[in-house]
């Protein structure tokens, strides 16, 4: 079943003029509108937060915006700069997010993310990075994802605060306490559903169909459709000459997944010279299949760094094809490189003056690309005496730059991320604990080491001036090895609470 992202930008041409003026923008604060005409009128088109809570309105005349707000800021709107930056905005998401990507202007982008979420690590996790990402750059945005570009387009306006997320299914459901607006039709049709009774998308979805499109034409009847999903609308992706595309049309429709192997192998090929003039290596690669329905289904894959190896990116764009559902027939193939570097062409090691080194990258990208490669990392040290500050991710092919852990003291292979109570029997000041109770286990101690004391960083942080922890190796009875430690010195009641933890355990 497909799933459609709708993306909505409510301050977009106000977030557009502030990112483009930068540090001239006026604060944020300000009761900024702008303003465009409608034949001779020059009346408002948008208008910021704080404008609009002191009582303006979009397509309120600028004469009485200035009657109701003496100090209200005005300046001209530029529709066209607002779809260009729209346009650029979809192509980043189209680099990042999913390949079926188009502007849904005047403040909006619908995105068909049907296959790409999982790489995301979810839909939840997609939205929130997504909408996460543009407030860092100031701008603001809703996002719904639901089975229609229908119902989602209609949540995002009206429901979502910021994500939120309609379960397959539930597309109807969810729309009808929504207002009529939502259903995308022009103002007027909207003020004359008004007239007649309703006030919600359900209130025209429980009444018969025929007598609504005769009074207010067929756009009415086929919305309400596409909200339901009875009539397919599918999403004209956004294309950019710039980036690295082929395609191939074929005179009868294919379906077969051999068949569909074929042509990816062929396509990759034709990309692959592309790119080789180029100078460039592909880092993430969009299978666009158009169906004989006038759907269409995509393949995302990625890579850790620019290849341009025919074989390679075949293999992992064939691995992806069993997840492509070719319906009556698919009669369009197109890939393109959404994501390019410059990728120069390197000797081979030679075994003969040095040792040849096994490249990774393949065995990454395939599991990458099966379970998303924000699940795949590696760990590296960090100079920090504070276990859990000492590691941090990387990406699998990070380079090494040479730092170790210290190798005085063993560290476990499996550290908590947060250290967990526990309970134990141990003589104070300095020995190891007799036992300790952890998640239920009453664990006798057979063998310990220690202390190893850690201060606090004191440098970083006020509270960790008088910070104090005493670590032990301990091993139980059954031969289990665990890292714990004591909270504080006995001797310096400020350093800490004299608790017990379990933080860490030993392969």
């Amino acid at each position: 079943m497909s799933r459609v992202v709708s993306l909505f930008l409510p301050g977009w041409p106000i977030d557009r003029l502030r990112r483009a003026l930068g540090a001239a923008a006026p604060p944020a604060d300000t009761r900024l509108v702008l303003v465009g005409r409608d034949g001779a009128r020059r009346i408002v088109t948008a208008l910021s937060r704080s404008a609009e809570e002191a009582g303006l309105r979009a397509g309120m005349p600028l004469t009485k915006a200035h009657a109701l707000l003496p100090d209200v800021m005005a300046m001209p709107a530029d529709p066209a700069a607002d779809a260009a930056a729209l346009r650029r905005l979809a192509l980043w998401a189209l680099q990042h997010y999913a390949p079926i990507i188009a502007p849904d202007p005047p403040d909006g982008l619908v995105i068909d993310t049907t296959g790409a979420d999982h790489l995301h690590g979810g839909e939840e996790r997609m939205l929130a990075g997504l909408v996460n990402r543009l407030a860092a750059s100031g701008i603001s945005a809703r996002a719904a994802v639901a089975d229609t570009w229908g119902a989602a387009f209609a949540v995002a306006r009206f429901l979502a605060g910021p994500v939120h997320i309609v379960p397959p299914g539930a597309a109807r459901a969810a729309v009808s306490p929504l207002p009529l607006s939502g259903l995308r039709i022009p103002a007027e049709t909207v003020t004359g559903l008004h007239v007649l009774g309703f006030a919600t998308i359900g209130d025209v979805l429980a009444v018969p169909r025929a007598p609504l499109v005769l009074r207010f034409g067929p756009l009415l009847g086929r919305r309400l459709d596409q909200l339901q999903g009875t009539v397919a609308e599918p999403v004209d992706p956004l294309r950019d000459p710039e980036l690295a595309t082929v395609r191939k049309v074929f005179g009868e429709p294919i379906g077969a997944p051999e068949t569909i192997a074929r042509y990816t192998t062929a396509l990759v090929d034709d990309l692959c010279l592309m790119l080789e003039k180029r100078g460039l290596g592909a880092r993430r690669l969009y299978l666009v299949f158009h169906r004989v329905d006038n759907s269409l289904q995509a393949i995302r894959v990625g890579t850790a760094r620019a290849a341009r190896d025919g074989k390679r990116l075949s293999r992992l764009l064939c691995d992806r094809i069993e997840t492509i559902d070719p319906g009556f027939g698919i009669e369009i193939m197109e890939l393109t490189a959404t994501l390019a570097e410059p990728l120069v062409l390197q000797q081979a090691a030679s075994s003969l003056i040095e040792e040849e080194v096994a490249d990774l990258a393949g065995l990454v990208d395939v599991i990458a690309n099966r379970i998303g490669a924000r699940r795949l990392y590696r760990i590296t040290p960090v100079e920090s005496d504070v276990p859990e500050r000492s590691v941090r991710r990387v990406a699998p092919l990070a380079p090494d730059d040479g730092a170790t852990w210290p190798g005085r003291w063993p560290r476990p292979a499996r550290l908590l991320a947060r250290p967990e109570p526990i309970e134990v029997m141990a003589l104070l000041p300095d020995h190891p604990p007799a036992f300790f109770t952890w998640r239920g286990v009453r664990r006798r101690v057979r063998r310990a080491d220690g202390p190893e004391r850690i201060f606090g960083e004191w440098w970083k942080r006020d509270a960790e001036l008088a910070a104090v922890r005493d670590y032990f190796q301990v091993e139980d009875e059954a031969g289990e090895r665990f890292w714990l430690f004591r909270s504080g010195s006995e001797a310096q009641a400020a350093s800490g609470a004299g608790h017990w933890f379990l933080h860490g355990v030993f392969a």
